[in-house]
């Protein structure tokens, strides 16, 4: 039943992510018997479960009483957490701005204000983008307030701390670490962000919190997934993100500057695919995909089976190699479990080389080089 349990969470995720907008008269049809233990399973590696939930709202079918209460608990502890981030998020800029510390919130909460229920995404990091002047001052400030500190990478300018139980990570860039080209690409989105101003607000409580403007996001989240799809794993919660941004603020979207940035980067096959994606198994509005004609025949058969290989493995590997044997950090030391970490990249590589052959030979210097370093110097 692995193939038709698949196929049942996925639509149910496909209806709890457009609830309401795309697929409100259409309740997911399932044919057969369904384990609902697994796609409980499924939903909770994929860090999905509230999609999954708000799905079964709009689904005749539904699960045993037992696990179905099990899960609406879940969401009651997940919604307490959401706000209680969201309380700390605003707290902790407020005492930021009040030492002249100005910062964005990037991905995480921000994120989360563009689905029907903020409340049910699942919460993560605290992640705050700043500029050069602002990342240092952020680092002296926090440090002492932290209760863990961990090392500082210094080339991507990313430094991570525990604040009141919460993981906070500071970041002075958002590399992607595949190639110095889209590094050096990224930067220039920030510099719009920081220079140009081009950002937007979410009214949190009584905090303003200042967030990338959707042109600048949509790079940052998309070249972000990237980065896990080709190092580590994916999950399908961070494809779901991508897809409210976009369908959030579709009206707003400077196309033009989108097409620019991703040909400069060298990630329009990668674009594509993960646009077909989105459309086959996510129900992403075909004429609403950016950069992707859906006219052609024949093109959408060659996204949609990369689409296919790229599913298989986010459900193989789990959100961010959940599913991966990660015994080797409990019983090697540091250098050999980092041998074993590159020689699962490799493996990824040449696997995501059925997909994108060029570029998986195109990432895999920089990405071997970073891994070597990481291990040589031990951080």
């Amino acid at each position: 039943m692995g193939k038709e349990n698949e196929e049942v969470f996925l639509a149910l995720v496909k209806t709890g992510l457009w609830e309401g907008e795309l697929f409100h008269k259409q309740s997911p049809e399932f044919h057969g018997p369904v384990d609902w233990q697994e796609i409980y399973r499924l939903a909770q590696e994929q860090s999905v479960l509230g999609l999954v939930l708000a799905g079964l709202e709009h689904s005749q079918d539904k699960p045993p009483q037992q696990i179905l209460l099990q899960w609406i608990g879940e969401m009651q502890c997940l919604e307490q957490q959401n706000i209680a981030m969201n309380r700390f998020v605003a707290e902790l800029v407020e005492k930021m701005r009040r030492v002249d510390i100005y910062t964005l919130l990037v991905k995480g909460q921000g994120i989360a204000q563009c689905y029907k229920r903020p409340l049910w995404r699942a919460c993560g990091d605290v992640d705050f983008l700043l500029n050069n002047r602002n990342y240092e001052m952020a680092k002296k400030f926090l440090m002492p307030l932290a209760s863990i500190v961990e090392s500082e990478r210094m080339y991507a300018k990313h430094l991570g701390m525990t604040i009141d139980n919460c993981v906070v990570e500071l970041h002075g860039r958002l590399t992607c670490g595949l190639t110095n080209e889209i590094d050096k690409q990224i930067d220039k989105v920030q510099d719009a962000v920081f220079y140009g101003g081009e950002v937007r607000s979410w009214q949190n409580g009584h905090t303003q919190i200042f967030l990338p403007s959707a042109d600048n996001d949509v790079i940052f989240v998309f070249t972000h997934f990237l980065k896990h799809f080709f190092k580590e794993g994916l999950g399908l919660r961070q494809i779901c993100d991508w897809c409210r941004l976009m369908w959030t603020y579709k009206d707003s979207l400077n196309y033009e500057l989108l097409e620019s940035r991703i040909k400069a980067m060298g990630l329009m096959s990668e674009w594509k695919a993960f646009g077909a994606l989105a459309i086959e198994y996510l129900g992403f509005p075909k004429d609403s995909m950016p950069l992707l004609d859906v006219r052609s025949k024949k093109e959408n058969v060659r996204w949609r089976k990369k689409a296919d290989r790229i599913m298989e493995f986010i459900l193989k590997s789990g959100n961010m190699g959940h599913n991966r044997d990660m015994s080797h950090f409990s019983k090697y030391p540091y250098f050999i479990r980092k041998c074993v970490s590159m020689g699962r990249r490799i493996g990824d590589l040449i696997n995501h080389a059925r997909i994108f052959p060029l570029d998986s030979l195109r990432f895999f210097p920089r990405i071997m080089f970073n891994g070597l370093v990481i291990a040589v110097r031990g951080k």
